[in-house]
């Protein structure tokens, strides 16, 4: 008796963890997550958002979506969050930004759990590619732009 492959069991979803410390202090750094204005500043594309459970995200012309799940002011978001490039048999993914002091500036520390196996690089990368370098460059630009204070 021959015996062929068995069923194909699909990939197991997967967990991304990053960590960046940012030019600015944690709140700022939450509060322009949360500020669709902000957000889309910095991403240099419009963004569905509000800062209260429930509110719906929307990112990138529709490419991620989802929901505010859970708001600690200034210290946490939750959100499920799905990309275009998930198979419709996939589950949502749950986001989890903390937000932490770290010397002059403010540490954003991501958990993205239950990433589909067949997009993990793209979200990985992701992360850097669309928000943490465009981030920095916008603070950074904005401290480069803010008149500096004459010693007297």
């Amino acid at each position: 008796m021959i015996v062929g492959p068995g069923p194909r069991v699909p990939a197991m979803p997967r967990t991304v963890t990053l960590a960046i410390t940012l030019p600015a202090p944690p709140s700022r750094l939450y509060a322009m997550y949360l500020n669709p204005r902000e957000h889309a500043a910095f991403t240099g594309a419009p963004v569905k958002i509000a800062a209260r459970a429930g509110a719906p995200f929307a990112a990138f012309g529709g490419a991620l979506t989802g929901t505010i799940l859970q708001l600690v002011p200034n210290r946490l978001i939750v959100q499920s969050w799905r990309s275009t490039e998930f198979a419709k048999r996939d589950t949502d993914s749950t986001l989890i930004l903390s937000f932490w002091p770290d010397g002059n500036g403010g540490r954003i520390e991501l958990t993205h759990v239950n990433v589909p196996d067949s997009d993990f690089a793209g979200v990985s990368e992701g992360w850097s590619k669309y928000y943490w370098i465009p981030w920095r460059t916008h603070l950074e630009g904005l401290s480069r732009s803010r008149p500096r204070k004459r010693p007297k």
